[in-house]
C-alpha cells in the first residue's frame, strides 16, 4: 500500500512517499480501507512532540474515514463494509489500523472527505466545551484563531450549543466567511489586544470560555477576558510560544478555571472514553444537517506537500482534506 512518513527535525520537516506493507488488524482493532484524511496543525509543527525524537521517521495523519475490511476477534458492533470514521495513527495510508473504541459509523447525509474532517477536530472541540468547558446555552465564547480547524469546530459546535460566540483572526476576509458559520462578533487582530473589545461585547461581563488555539502571546490577554468563574482551555501553541504569565488575583478573585486539552499522555481507554457520549449527543447535529463540517480543500493523495504548504501558509478557513481516492460516497 501507499503511505506517507515524515522526517522531523529541530528545524525542518521532509515528507517521503513510501510503498509499505498492509497492517494486521489487532483483537480490538479495525482494518480500514482509508478514503479520505484531514490534515491538523499540530502534527506538523516542530517542537508539539507529537512525533516522537527528532530525526525519526513516522507514518503520519491523525483522522481519517472509509471502509471496514477486517475486525479483530473481540470487535463488536462492525463488519466489513462498514462506513466508518475515527482518529487513527498512519492515515495518510491507504489502508490504516482504528481502534474499534474511537470508531464512528458514518451518518449517511456525509461525504468521505466531510467525514473525515470529524474525529480528532470535533471530538477535541467537545472536549473543550462540553467535558470540561461546561458550555451552557446563552453564555459567551471567545475563540482565538476561530478560522483554524479547531477553532471553525468550536465555533459551530457552540452555536448548537447555544452560545453567543467571538472569534479573533488576523484575516477580516476569514472572519467575513466565519459569520454565514454563526459567529456572532468578529475581531481581526493577531495581537494581545482583545479584552477591551470583548468586554464590550458582553456588556462588562467577559467570556464564559475561551479557546486558545494560538498559544502563550494571547494566554495573557485571554485571562484578562474572563467572566466570573470563566474556563480557559488551552488547545495548541501555534505561536510556538509556551511559557506566559498568570495573573493570581484574577484566578483566585473570579475562581477562573484553566486546562489543557491533549491526546498527547493518554491511554487508549482515555481517548475513546467520550467517542459513546460524541456518538448520542454531537452525531446527530451531523446527521441533521445542524453542522455541516467545514472544508477548505481538498487535494489528492499525491499531493500532500501541497496540502501541508496550504496548512502553514495559513490562508485555510476550515480543514484541508487529502482524498486517498476519489469516489463519490
Amino acid at each position: 500500500m501507499q503511505s506517507w512518513w515524515m522526517q522531523m527535525t529541530d528545524t525542518a520537516t521532509v515528507l517521503e512517499r513510501r510503498d509499505t506493507p498492509v497492517p494486521v488488524s489487532g483483537a480490538k482493532q479495525l482494518l480500514v480501507r482509508l478514503r479520505a484524511a484531514s490534515l491538523n496543525r499540530g502534527e506538523f509543527l516542530l517542537g508539539h512532540g507529537l512525533h516522537g525524537k527528532p530525526g525519526s521517521w513516522k507514518a503520519i495523519g491523525g483522522e481519517g474515514a472509509g471502509e471496514v475490511v477486517s475486525v479483530g476477534a473481540e470487535v463488536s458492533g462492525f463488519a466489513p463494509g462498514d462506513r466508518v470514521m475515527g482518529r487513527c495513527a498512519g492515515a495518510f495510508s491507504e489502508y490504516a489500523l482504528m481502534e474499534a473504541g474511537e470508531a464512528m459509523a458514518i451518518p449517511p447525509t456525509l461525504n468521505w472527505e466531510q467525514a473525515s474532517s470529524i474525529p480528532l477536530t470535533f471530538l477535541v472541540a467537545f472536549d473543550m466545551l462540553v467535558l470540561q468547558g461546561r458550555l451552557q446555552a446563552g453564555e459567551w465564547l471567545l475563540i482565538n484563531g476561530a478560522s483554524s480547524g479547531v477553532g471553525v469546530a468550536s465555533l459551530q459546535l457552540g452555536k448548537v450549543l447555544g452560545a453567543q460566540v467571538i472569534g479573533t483572526s488576523g484575516s477580516q476576509t476569514k472572519l467575513d466567511a466565519l459569520r454565514d458559520l454563526g459567529l456572532d462578533v468578529g475581531l481581526c487582530t493577531r495581537q494581545p489586544d482583545f479584552a477591551p473589545a470583548v468586554m464590550a461585547a458582553t456588556r462588562g461581563q467577559g467570556a464564559d470560555l475561551v479557546v486558545n488555539t494560538v498559544g502563550g502571546t494571547v494566554f495573557t490577554e485571554s485571562v484578562r477576558t474572563l467572566a466570573f468563574e470563566g474556563r480557559l482551555a488551552t488547545v495548541g501553541y501555534v505561536d510556538g510560544v509556551v511559557h506566559a504569565d498568570i495573573d493570581l488575583e484574577a484566578l483566585h478573585a473570579k475562581r477562573l478555571t484553566l486546562f489543557g486539552v491533549s491526546n498527547k499522555l493518554r491511554t487508549k481507554e482515555q481517548r475513546s472514553a467520550a467517542v459513546p457520549r460524541f456518538v448520542a449527543e454531537i452525531l446527530p447535529h451531523f446527521a441533521a444537517g445542524r453542522i455541516t463540517p467545514q472544508i477548505d480543500q481538498v487535494f489528492d493523495f499525491a499531493r500532500l506537500p501541497e496540502a501541508k504548504a496550504r496548512m502553514e501558509d495559513g490562508g485555510h478557513v476550515g480543514k484541508i482534506v487529502l482524498r486517498i481516492q476519489g469516489d463519490p460516497r
